[in-house]
């Protein structure tokens, strides 16, 4: 018989408001955690707490060790709509319910977290005054390291300009677990070895790995690798990376460092020898879990068919600060012969991005295990977005679609799937292909000319071929 539930509630960061819940399904999936998700409340007002049963504490600790945007779970004692109703609450708990934390060797320690409203100290003491007799712990107070740390959580609505007097909903609560988000600073950017122009933030590639359900010993791939910010956030959770990238310069490590607008004006500073992926991982002690990175188009196909990786995730270049290419040209050339290949290096031409998302799916559809997730960015315009966008293929199933703003107009959300029958013997017959049903993706530069519309320096189609 399963164990009964009990009333938890995940106190998160006031960011990245639209990925909590799917990173709440996520971390359940992964972790085969039986979870009941409360939802109505959190949707309604942008709230940072999420109301969720658990079977017990220890099942908070799994879910904690995988959490990055949430900061506490508490176990709830009492909630209402007025602090009356709270501590009336709290009166009646019955002794089987305080007797694990109420006794004379328990120290313990008050808090009030408000959303929506800053409180004033003397206030918060007025607060805690009012509850503090309704629940009887015999311990002394501990203010530094408590054995128990009760919040008084209280909810003001999204908007501190027109936040009430009184809070909209009160909770009172044990805190039980903490979450991740010091991996955030771990392993920022800031203080990376190795960086580009386009470096994904560290808590990002985190959140990406939790929707991948990245688990110890699976294969990632990253076919837009960069300098692998989403390679260390795979290593950190245990998985095998490799990577590819049209790039040479940054898969070898090679030209100006992106650490230098650090220097006077003029002063440039060329990437040092051990400016690479690996040495990002090892710097780490991450290491062991690198594969191998190498330079590639990811529109000419080197691999061989098979279901190879366990996940793959990738942020895809829009144009905007990278450039997106293939190798190609307009003009025509003679076959090259063999010694001139030595040291050639291609021309390019502009992969558009309806190209791109759709090979990234094929792809994905091909060389993805069975169950595996794909995991990536796809830019969209705010004004013009619907489902249509986001691109389609039938051997894989839409998991999570979150939204990450960029400006007014542009915004990029971040798109989950899960592969969930093989490419081989599909029915019916012929070649299996993913779609976008929309054109917002057609030609050169699409999500540019939006993200910049008054800027006449956009090239056109034919002069976009870089050497």
């Amino acid at each position: 018989m399963a164990a009964p539930m009990r009333q938890f509630m995940i106190i998160f960061a006031h960011e990245h408001f639209d990925f909590r819940l799917s990173e709440v399904s996520a971390i359940l999936s992964l972790l085969k955690i039986r979870g009941e998700v409360n939802e109505a409340n959190h949707n309604a007002q942008r709230s940072p707490f999420l109301m969720v049963k658990f079977p017990s504490e220890e099942v908070v600790h799994r879910y904690m060790t995988r959490s990055i945007l949430g900061r506490t779970v508490m176990e709830v004692l009492a909630h209402g709509r007025t602090r009356s109703d709270a501590c009336r609450q709290l009166r009646n708990l019955p002794s089987s319910r305080i007797a694990a934390f109420s006794s004379a060797d328990q120290s313990f320690c008050w808090r009030v977290h408000s959303f929506g409203k800053k409180i004033k100290q003397e206030k918060r003491l007025d607060i805690i005054h009012e509850f503090i007799g309704n629940l009887p712990l015999l311990g002394e107070v501990d203010l530094e390291n408590p054995d128990n740390l009760f919040y008084i959580c209280e909810d003001y609505g999204p908007n501190p300009n027109t936040a009430p007097d009184d809070p909209y909903y009160v909770y009172v609560g044990r805190r039980v677990s903490e979450g991740q988000r010091h991996l955030a600073h771990q392993y920022s950017v800031k203080t990376r070895h190795f960086i580009g122009n386009t470096s994904m933030d560290a808590q990002l590639s985190l959140i990406m790995a939790n929707q991948a359900g990245i688990k110890p010993n699976q294969f990632v791939f990253d076919p837009f690798v960069g300098t692998g910010s989403l390679l260390v956030a795979a290593a950190h959770f245990g998985a095998y990376v490799a990577g590819c990238d049209i790039n040479h310069s940054i898969i070898h490590g090679i030209g100006k460092s992106s650490r230098s607008f650090h220097k006077p004006r003029g002063e440039v500073t060329l990437r040092g020898q051990d400016e690479n992926i690996l040495a990002n991982l090892r710097q780490y002690q991450l290491q062991d879990r690198y594969l191998d990175v190498m330079v590639s188009d990811f529109a000419l196909n080197i691999w061989r068919e098979q279901e190879l990786f366990d996940v793959i995730i990738t942020d895809p270049p829009y144009g905007i600060r990278e450039k997106t290419r293939k190798i190609g040209t307009y003009k025509n050339f003679d076959e090259l012969e063999d010694q001139s290949l030595e040291g050639h290096i291609p021309s390019t031409l502009s992969y558009h991005l309806s190209d791109i998302f759709k090979d990234l799916l094929n792809f994905s559809a091909c060389y993805l295990r069975t169950q595996g997730r794909l995991v990536f960015w796809l830019p969209v315009v705010n004004a013009e977005y619907s489902d249509d966008h986001i691109p389609k293929h039938p051997c894989l199933r839409l998991v999570a679609n979150s939204k990450q703003d960029i400006n007014l107009k542009i915004s990029r959300r971040l798109i989950t799937m899960e592969k969930i029958r093989p490419l081989q013997g599909f029915e019916p017959a012929g070649p299996i292909q993913a779609e976008i049903k929309t054109d917002t993706y057609e030609g050169a530069n699409a999500i540019r000319k939006r993200y910049f519309p008054n800027n006449k320096n956009i090239p056109k189609q034919k002069q976009v071929e870089d050497r």
